[in-house]
């Protein structure tokens, strides 16, 4: 059985029970993936999944229940094992499901094609063969992976929605392993995007760029540094301490954000968006897991706290209307918060490319006269604590020297607070990237940051 025909027959049997409230959940995707390792296939894989969640509201209690099974006996399975569940809790929390009305944004057709997995091998053992040929110390385990994903999305309900979103899309990562000196380097570089949009000569390049900078690296003396965080460590740091702009974790007593809104948080010149449809990042959703339509919003402009994000629950609890950020990490997950495209505004805008970004690294290292130059952050889930804002982590990166990057660096660690990290950027650049996730920041400049590394 086909999801729509499933899902009328899910709907038929709640009203046949008399349920009034209901909500239908739905996820299906499907993902190939290639793994290059000494120029042959290490890795191969196909999946697929499936994933229905229907819950229902009877008395004003919420009731659960989920399955990948789509048959006519599951639909009505699925039906009495909610409604069972409604009738056993004992929770008096208000329910939320969301009424018809908003608008949504239409989303560009996705018109990619999946690639087929020879596709899929051709341009990974590509990737790999032009990371040797971009320098002879290039060794033996460097790897190449080349993957590509398509989700849908959809929400029924009740109230009169019908929603769905599918969106896909492809990455590849260059992992070369550099030998020098009897030492080995690794480096790395990534892509998202459409497969036919890749220069596998530019990520081949950048990747084997990553690992030989770092060749003939020492520590650093310990000390205060003036500091320029490189746009991906910044995005990083971004991703780390996301979860504080949740006000979830806010009425959880765990986020400093707490009752903040209106209050400066960040520099002056920090505006810090959110965006479920930024063009760039190709994951773009037109609604939020309870079905609210999602939009372009600033979390932070200017510096100043406008908004928290909300789901129905936390935006009810504080007097608001949701910002259309209520989450379900799988289909069958209770409802959280999160945010989609979240990210740095860049100094001229977002829409800054090319030549302008890497113009804007050499502005930053200038203005920052003498420093580091941070490049790559580790540990970040265990040295940093997401409700005090501390961290403690290792680094690597370059000197900077007379406003210009210098000798590579590694073996330290920088320390700081990620709030007064936001409120101390005395510059960010026009070079606004994204890591891996749908986190992005240009790089930005901090004074004064404590640098652990040899006596």
């Amino acid at each position: 059985m086909i999801y729509q025909e499933f899902k009328e027959t899910v709907i038929g049997i709640a009203q046949e029970m008399g349920i009034a409230d209901y909500e239908l959940y739905y996820t299906e995707g499907d993902s190939v993936s290639v793994e290059i390792y000494q120029e042959e296939v290490k890795g191969y894989s196909v999946e697929d999944d499936l994933g229905v969640c229907f819950r229902c509201v009877v008395d004003g209690k919420v009731g659960y229940a989920s399955t990948e099974n789509l048959t006519e006996e599951e639909a009505r399975s699925l039906v009495v094992r909610a409604l069972d569940n409604a009738k056993s809790i004992e929770s008096e929390e208000e329910v939320f499901l969301h009424e018809k009305g908003d608008t949504y944004a239409v989303c560009p057709q996705d018109t990619s094609v999946r690639p087929t997995g020879g596709e899929l091998i051709e341009g990974a053992l590509a990737l790999q063969r032009k990371m040797y040929q971009a320098d002879p110390r290039v060794a033996d385990g460097t790897q190449a992976v080349m993957l590509y994903g398509r989700q849908k999305y959809a929400l029924c309900n009740s109230k009169g929605l019908d929603l769905e979103d599918v969106i896909s899309l492809a990455r590849c990562y260059g992992m070369p392993l550099v030998s020098e000196g009897g030492e080995m380097y690794d480096g790395f570089e990534s892509k998202k995007g459409r497969l036919q949009d890749f220069d596998l000569d530019a990520i081949a390049e950048k990747a084997v760029e990553h690992a030989v900078s770092a060749i003939g690296a020492d520590s650093v003396p310990s000390g205060k540094y003036d500091v320029v965080f490189s746009n991906k460590t910044m995005a990083a740091l971004l991703q780390t301490y996301a979860s504080v702009f949740s006000a979830e974790q806010a009425q959880k007593g765990m986020s400093l954000l707490k009752g903040k809104e209106g209050e400066r948080i960040a520099a002056p010149f920090i505006t810090i968006v959110d965006d479920p449809r930024y063009e760039e990042n190709y994951v773009m959703r037109t609604f939020d897991g309870e079905g609210v339509a999602a939009y372009a919003k600033n979390v932070v402009e200017d510096g100043v706290l406008v908004t928290l994000l909300h789901n129905l629950k936390t935006a009810a609890k504080a007097g608001v209307k949701s910002t259309g950020n209520a989450s379900k990490s799988s289909y069958d997950a209770v409802v959280g918060v999160s945010p989609f495209t979240f990210y740095i505004k860049a100094e001229g805008g977002s829409e800054t490319l090319g030549a302008e970004r890497r113009k804007g690294l050499e502005d930053m290292l200038a203005s920052a006269g003498a420093g580091l130059y941070i490049t790559e952050l580790m540990g970040l889930h265990a040295g940093a604590n997401p409700i005090t804002g501390d961290f403690s982590l290792s680094a690597k990166g370059f000197m900077i020297s007379e406003g210009r990057k210098g000798a590579p660096v590694k073996n330290f660690t920088v320390s700081g607070n990620f709030f007064t990290v936001l409120r101390e950027i005395e510059k960010v650049g026009s070079d606004l990237e994204f890591g891996n996730g749908s986190f992005g920041s240009p790089s930005v400049l901090v004074r004064d940051m404590s640098i652990g590394g040899k006596e």
